[in-house]
């Protein structure tokens, strides 16, 4: 027998209008009246049906997400804060790994249209420019998160990469590296990460590496680890590695230990992002640190100020990075007495 919001109504002891009230978000509702609500529509295995409600003009209640690793802990951590927000403010969120393929950025697009959600979060990672625009003139509303595009008039919630790579090189450079490699993929994200990054160097008389590339697999670690070792065979080896995210740092540190070589005493390597898995590997790593609570916390509330018709204006919100010292980087003068002849 289906459950009907009547039947809601009656075991919570509330008025069918209340219920409603709870389900849409709307109207003032006290915490303990929305929790016991919400433990009567769970006991019950009530599903409101959001799809008949978003074809009269209603809300569904549901955000889509879209990430492009969800393998990678930044876009999982990230994701799991937008959720958490969401949650709080009696939102949904339909979570879509893309791969950073542009056929599976339409495949959900256009799915999660069909599923009349209220709007869409597009993560770091999505370069589908055309898509953007297509959103932006449908009147959909769009937040970005972890990226932004500067050329449309859109809500983004954004690191200052710049900065982050800026601080990456010169903490290096503070450390005695002169001989600095990168590893990162083609993103927006990360091509300002490196614009930065070369600022720091050309600042401090370092030249930027000319056999710098960028990876294009998707798997990180082995990515990483294939340009590792590159760098470490060539007749130039750097001393340091800055990779843009901690996958492709975990990556480089694996590649270097199985070249016979210590982290950090013969290699020192920064990563960025502060993921959990920043403090698991060995040696711990530093890197550049993200706010990815406050990040999520942020696109979410400026999505919902767009979905409640709070926020008429675009919103650009810009946040600042930190660097997180651990045990990956070292003084070049604290290991003179190293041999750092590469295994081979």
């Amino acid at each position: 027998m289906k459950v009907t919001i009547y039947d809601v109504a009656k075991e919570a002891k509330v008025s069918i209008a209340t219920v409603s009230k709870v389900i849409n978000n709307t109207g003032r509702i006290s915490e303990s009246t929305k929790e016991r609500v919400y433990e009567v529509m769970e006991e019950l295995n009530f599903q409101p049906n959001m799809i008949a409600s978003a074809l009269m003009g209603k809300q569904t209640k549901t955000i889509g997400l879209l990430i492009p690793d969800l393998a990678n802990p930044f876009f999982s951590e990230l994701a799991r804060s937008i959720e958490d927000r969401g949650h709080e403010l009696g939102y949904n969120l339909v979570i879509c790994s893309t791969d950073y393929q542009p056929e599976k950025e339409n495949k959900y697009l256009t799915l999660l249209k069909q599923k009349r959600v209220d709007g869409f979060i597009l993560a770091s990672g999505f370069e589908n420019l055309d898509k953007v625009e297509e959103l932006m003139k449908e009147e959909i509303p769009v937040a970005i998160v972890a990226r932004d595009f500067p050329m449309f008039p859109i809500n983004a919630v954004a690191l200052d990469d710049f900065l982050g790579g800026y601080q990456a090189a010169s903490y290096l450079v503070k450390q005695g590296h002169k001989k600095i490699a990168v590893i990162g993929r083609d993103l927006w994200s990360n091509r300002e990460r490196i614009r930065g990054f070369r600022q720091a160097l050309e600042e401090n008389g370092l030249k930027y590496r000319p056999d710098f590339e960028f990876v294009k697999e998707i798997n990180h670690i082995e990515a990483a680890k294939h340009m590792t070792t590159k760098y470490l065979n060539s007749s130039d080896r750097p001393t340091a590695i800055f990779a843009c995210n901690d996958l492709l740092a975990i990556g480089a540190i694996q590649a270097a230990k199985e070249k016979g070589l210590k982290v950090p005493e013969q290699l020192s390597i920064i990563g960025f992002d502060n993921t959990i898995i920043a403090t698991v590997v060995e040696p711990p790593l530093t890197t550049i640190a993200q706010p990815i609570q406050n990040m999520g916390k942020e696109v979410m509330d400026l999505m919902l100020s767009v979905i409640t018709g709070k926020q008429k204006d675009k919103k650009r919100v810009t946040l600042l990075p930190e660097l997180v010292e651990r045990k990956s980087v070292v003084k070049l003068e604290e290991t003179a007495h190293i041999d750092q002849t590469v295994s081979k």
